[in-house]
Formats: structure tokens, C-alpha cells, sequence
């Protein structure tokens, strides 16, 4: 268990926290349909730095996809997610190379500041009607891929574009995991070329899939009509102080 531990470059606390953060995170993203990444970075960015984590949450991710796609792929729009995907992986490339390059604590900030913005605007129910368009559908893609590579929050501005789009709530949850499923299998390689996914992040995230499922199968049967008015305010709101208490811990 100790080879364990240090092949993973984290202490016996560090890797109990992180098996709770990624339950917690599966949770969400089982509900939601999106979120996992999200969850994740807020409370485990100050574990592990976000360009060290951004490859970890990339397994949660797939992970997690596979696991919906029997409940979540019916009804979505695979024309919109297919387009999300395109714009996507070019800004991924843009948003990985920032992180890359850039101060870890910088970086970790960034990320935050990011994560909590994204949050505000869908507790806000902010609608851009612009992004509703074939540009906005790219351009919605493009911004995405650059929050995966920042903080791997990309699911959450694809929340914010079918919001505007006035989406049905399982419509949103099914378009949502279908381009997480598929933006995914392309990210793959982009984070090999820049040398984001290594032995360690790899080891890392096949450890941690687990709790996470675990999490994603309990959400799932959560996803009620009953419960689903509440459970999205409350988990953004939860969303928006854990990233402020990181952000907090961070600058202090």
C-alpha cells in the first residue's frame, strides 16, 4: 500500500481526501449530466496542481461517460455535439498550452476564478441568445476546449450554450454527456502531445475511477423529476464556495 501511495506522489491523507472528492464529484456529474471536472478542481486543486489534475479528471470523465451513455445518449443532439467537439479540440490546444506555461499558483487561480465565474452565470440562468447560432455553436466549442485545458471545466460553458438554447433538461443532460463522451476520445491525444498525461497521471486516474463511478451510478438515481428542480441551485451554489474557500486558501 505505501508503493501505492508513492507511485502516486500522494500521502495516505492526500489519497483518502481525493477518493472522497472524487465520490463527491461522480455524484454530480451522475445528476447533472456535468460538473465532474468541476467538483474535482475545486477542492482537489489544493492537492495537486491543475495542469498534474486536468489529465486525472480526463479518466473521471471518460469514465463517467461510459457509464451514462446506457441512460444518458438517447435524445441528444449529436449535430450540436459533434460541432462542440471541433471547436473544442482547437481550444483545448490553446488552453493546455497556457496552463503549461504558466505558474503553478497562477494557474491554480486562474482555474478558480474561472470555475466560480462559470458557476454564478447558470445559477444566474444567464441566457446568450447569440450562442444559439452555427458560429455561436463553434465559438462555444472553441471556449470550452480552452476551459478543459485551463481547468477542465469545458462541460460547464456547453451548459451555459444549451441553456440559451432553451433546451429541455434531459435534452441538455443527454447533448451535455454526449460531448463529453466523444470531446474525450479527441482530448486523448492532445494531452499526450503536450505531455500531460504521463505514468503518473494515468496511474492516478485508473486508481481513483472507482469512487467516482460509485458516485455517477448513486446520481444517476437521483435524477428524478422530483428532486430536480433543487438539486442543480444547490450543487452550483455548494460549487461556487468550495471554489471560493480554494481560492481563498490559495492567495493566503
Amino acid at each position: 500500500m505505501v508503493d501505492l501511495w508513492s507511485n502516486l506522489f500522494l500521502s495516505p491523507p492526500q489519497a483518502i481526501a481525493f477518493v472522497i472528492i472524487c465520490f463527491a464529484a461522480g455524484l454530480v456529474r451522475g445528476f447533472t449530466g456535468f460538473a465532474l471536472s468541476a467538483f474535482g478542481l475545486a477542492l482537489a486543486v489544493l492537492i495537486i496542481p491543475p495542469v498534474e489534475l486536468i489529465p486525472v479528471m480526463w479518466w473521471l470523465e471518460m469514465a463517467a461517460s461510459v457509464v451514462m451513455l446506457r441512460h444518458g445518449w438517447g435524445g441528444a443532439d449529436m449535430k450540436t455535439a459533434a460541432t462542440l467537439v471541433v471547436g473544442s479540440t482547437f481550444g483545448l490546444i490553446i488552453g493546455l498550452n497556457i496552463t503549461t506555461n504558466v505558474d503553478a499558483e497562477l494557474s491554480q487561480r486562474v482555474a478558480l476564478c474561472l470555475l466560480i465565474s462559470l458557476a454564478v452565470l447558470q445559477l444566474a440562468k444567464i441566457r446568450i441568445p447569440h450562442l444559439a447560432s452555427r458560429p455561436g455553436t463553434i465559438a462555444t466549442g472553441v471556449l470550452a476546449g480552452i476551459a478543459t485545458g485551463l481547468a477542465g471545466v469545458g462541460g460547464m460553458v456547453v451548459a451555459l450554450y444549451v441553456l440559451s438554447r432553451n433546451d429541455e433538461p434531459a435534452k441538455m443532460r443527454a447533448t451535455l454527456v454526449a460531448f463529453l463522451f466523444i470531446s474525450s476520445a479527441t482530448s486523448m491525444l492532445t494531452h499526450i502531445w503536450f505531455g500531460t498525461m504521463n505514468t503518473t497521471s494515468t496511474l492516478r486516474g485508473l486508481v481513483f475511477i472507482l469512487p467516482c463511478v460509485i458516485g455517477v451510478l448513486i446520481g444517476q438515481r437521483l435524477f428524478t423529476p422530483r428532486l430536480q428542480p433543487y438539486y442543480r441551485p444547490t450543487c452550483l451554489t455548494l460549487l461556487i464556495g468550495l471554489g471560493a474557500v480554494s481560492l481563498g486558501h490559495s492567495v493566503l
